[in-house]
C-alpha cells in the first residue's frame, strides 16, 4: 500500500529546496523525492528517518498520521504566563534556522 507524502512537498517547499537539492542532501535520485511525494513509492525506514531528521520533524507527520510538526521533547514543568506562552508558541512555529536566529540574538541580549 503506497501512502502519498504531501507533507513532504510541503517541508520541502518551505525550506525552499528542489526535488533535485532535496535528492542530494538524501543521497538518491530527483525521480525518487518526485515519486516519493507523488504516491508512486515509498520511501524505505531508514531513508523517512533521515527525512525527519533533515527538516526536524517526526516521521508520522511526514506520514501524515500526526498533526504534530515537532518532535515532543522533554520540559521541565514552568507556569507561564501569557506572554511567554505566546513566545514559545511562536518559537515552535519557526522552521530550524529561524530558531537558530532567535537563538542568537537572546545570546547577543544576554552578553550585555
Amino acid at each position: 500500500m503506497y501512502h502519498m507524502l504531501p507533507k513532504l512537498k510541503l517541508l520541502r517547499r518551505e525550506k525552499g529546496i528542489s526535488q533535485q537539492a532535496l535528492a542530494e542532501a538524501m543521497g538518491v535520485s530527483q525521480q525518487s523525492i518526485n515519486n516519493y511525494e507523488n504516491k508512486t513509492i515509498e520511501p524505505d525506514f531508514d531513508l523517512l528517518k533521515r527525512l525527519a531528521d533533515y527538516f526536524g520533524t517526526t516521521t508520522d507527520y511526514i506520514l501524515d498520521y500526526a498533526d504534530t510538526r515537532y518532535p515532543i521533547e522533554d520540559t521541565t514543568a514552568y507556569h507561564l504566563n501569557a506572554d511567554e506562552s505566546d513566545l514559545i508558541s511562536r518559537y515552535r512555529a519557526l522552521n530550524p534556522k529561524e530558531r537558530d536566529c532567535v537563538k542568537q540574538v537572546i545570546d547577543t541580549l544576554l552578553e550585555k
